[in-house]
């Protein structure tokens, strides 16, 4: 028998997977990468995008972006075929699991809205979650300046003060926060020109916050194991939900 296959849709060049990849490849998952934005173009995102056929796979991860979900204009030549087809995904039962810029798309695409946040959230941060064994309270790894608002059929599992950080929505969960982040990813995202937000602008200690991560990676990868299962095991045999 073929191991499933799950897509990750990568935005930018340095959406790496870290734990949330490897945890996919241990429960027998063939990992396939589909880049958007490539690196030459990451000044002038508004290209256009050649979309594989994404109801063939049995699972997809929509990764974060340095953009926003509500950028019509900048990046509309990808943004607004991506929703469509990602509530076509969903609308299939096909899983998906939204990171970041990809919970803020599902929320966008199921009925909600985003728009930028009145502060940004950068760094390990503890959240409120309702349901601990599916969403730890963590610390886990926050980059982000924008927030949604909850599509009309979701389900909110956990917030801090400033954003929601996850809802469930049939077979979908999204995220606000980053369960892949680790010392390498960490490094290609402070290797990156500009992105969400900036470290050095919103006066964060980098050595610091390397040091921080390297603390925390036994701990926050076995979090991102153990939220990969959870999504696998319990979101991916809900209900089909259709919007």
């Amino acid at each position: 028998m073929a191991n499933k296959r799950v897509l990750f849709i990568e935005h930018d060049h340095v959406s790496l997977g870290g734990p949330v990849w490897e945890q996919f490849k241990n429960r027998g998952y063939e990992i396939v990468r589909f880049l958007i934005v490539a690196e030459e173009h990451y000044n002038t995102p508004n290209v256009t995008v050649i979309w594989p056929n994404v109801l063939e796979f049995d699972a997809v991860v929509v990764m974060g972006a340095p953009w926003g979900v509500w950028e019509d204009e900048r990046i509309g030549n990808w943004l607004l075929p991506e929703l469509a087809l990602v509530r076509e995904v969903h609308n299939s039962g096909i899983p998906i699991l939204g990171i970041c810029f990809g919970g803020q798309l599902m929320a966008r695409a199921l009925g909600g809205s985003v728009a930028r946040a009145p502060q940004y959230e950068l760094g390990w941060h503890s959240i409120e979650s309702d349901d601990p064994s599916l969403i730890a309270q963590g610390p886990w790894f926050q980059y982000h300046y924008d927030r949604w608002q909850l599509p009309p059929d979701a389900i909110e599992v956990a917030r801090t003060k400033l954003s929601s950080q996850s809802f469930i929505c049939g077979r979908t969960l999204a995220l606000q926060f980053h369960p892949e982040i680790d010392p390498t990813v960490l490094d290609a995202w402070l290797d990156m020109e500009g992105g969400c937000v900036d470290f050095e602008e919103a006066g964060v200690d980098i050595h610091a916050l390397r040091d921080e991560t390297k603390r925390q990676m036994p701990a926050s990868n076995q979090r991102a194991y153990d939220l990969v299962d959870q999504f696998l095991d319990r979101i991916a045999t809900s209900p089909i939900h259709r919007v």
